[in-house]
């Protein structure tokens, strides 16, 4: 899809999938992109309201990026400014949660000028994106393992369901002057499993019975299991009735998987949720998980990826589960922005073991380009 003209040096996309990558990896390569035919033949043509939003973000996290969008909004043209970082407090449109844009955030943080103390408000969680607390229990152990340790945090300070919203979050990072090649290829076995339920304008009952439920799923397979409970009341729950759960599996090698279940939002069509299928589906869903396998759970695929091809000019390898259609295409785009390729072997499940490993597993390699992050003061 992509073409670059020799002396432009502008990667030219069409179509509106994939647009937080195509920003995000044009941000840290500095190359200037044009997406055109933005949905130019729907009925409601053009940027969304939600992306709409993620380009301001991007022009908050940046210092003179230059954005151009046409009259339609179906073609956009940005040239990246410097990664500036620093304070930052920004309203993410409610059409989407607060993990739409956070996700994009995480891959940028850690490359900017000043540690990035990022306030985001809005939707905390939905049906359709990863949630606040699914990243801080499964993204943020796996940064560590880059070398981002200190001052790395996500503060779930108030909550908001779709479609009111109302939630906030304050996310820090650190800066590191560059990345630490990784070997993320032990899997480990499970040794315990955690989970957060919570609940907003709705009856505290209502996390107790998400917990009940799970518990009767996940005992079967586990001793070591623990759901906090998370009622919040006021202003701090938001503005719509909802609940929800996140799990994560932990390994004796630090491995985490995640999986979670959203109620569905006010005002939607069908059957309003039953909290004890949420609870059971979530449990289901970390199984699926599991069976997958892998070293990094399926949302954080591209952020390992990204990580491990800008890491220090050293060999990075990672074992990941089935490849989502979302990270294959990140590897196409690290290609265009980046010359970066991936060795990519299949590892076959092995049927011998106690713990059925499940689906075959895939293990890539690479070789970090050396990012260093130049724009990083110096003390």
């Amino acid at each position: 899809m992509a073409s670059s003209g020799s002396h432009s040096h502008v990667l030219t996309y069409e179509g509106c999938n994939f647009l937080r990558q195509r920003l995000v990896l044009a941000t840290l390569s500095n190359r200037p992109v044009k997406i055109k035919k933005i949905r130019h033949k729907d009925t409601n043509p053009g940027v969304q309201d939600f992306e709409a939003s993620f380009i301001r973000l991007l022009d908050r996290v940046t210092n003179g990026s230059r954005i151009e969008v046409n009259e339609t909004g179906t073609t956009v043209y940005y040239q990246p400014g410097l990664l500036h970082g620093g304070k930052i407090e920004h309203d993410c449109n409610e059409q989407r949660a607060i993990g739409y844009y956070l996700e994009a955030l995480i891959c940028l943080a850690p490359f900017t000028k000043e540690p990035l103390h990022a306030t985001l408000r809005g939707v905390t969680n939905n049906q359709v994106d990863a949630s606040v607390d699914y990243l801080k229990a499964t993204c943020l152990p796996l940064l560590q393992q880059f070398g981002l340790i200190a001052n790395l945090d996500l503060k779930i300070t108030k909550r908001g369901a779709a479609p009111g919203g109302g939630g906030e979050v304050i996310f820090t990072c650190p800066n590191p002057r560059k990345l630490k090649p990784v070997k993320i290829t032990d899997f480990g076995k499970i040794k315990r499993i955690r989970g957060w339920a919570f609940a907003t304008r709705v009856s505290p009952q209502t996390a107790n019975r998400i917990v009940e439920s799970a518990r009767g799923v996940l005992n079967r397979c586990l001793t070591d299991i623990y759901i906090y409970t998370d009622h919040r009341k006021g202003p701090l729950g938001g503005k719509s009735p909802g609940f929800g759960l996140t799990l994560v599996a932990e390994t004796t090698t630090g491995v985490m998987l995640g999986s979670e279940a959203m109620s569905r939002p006010q005002g939607a069509d069908g059957e309003p949720t039953v909290p004890e299928d949420l609870g059971k589906g979530a449990s289901k869903l970390l199984f699926e998980e599991i069976y997958r396998g892998g070293c990094v759970d399926s949302v954080n695929q591209s952020l390992a990826l990204l990580f491990m091809a800008l890491g220090d000019q050293d060999v990075s390898k990672a074992v990941l589960g089935p490849l989502s259609p979302y990270t294959i295409q990140f590897l196409r785009h690290l290609q265009d922005f980046f010359k970066v390729m991936f060795k990519i072997e299949t590892l076959k499940a092995e049927e011998d073991t106690e713990l059925c490993t499940g689906a075959d597993k895939i293990q890539l390699t690479c070789i970090g380009v050396g990012y260093t992050n130049l724009s990083k003061k110096t003390s």
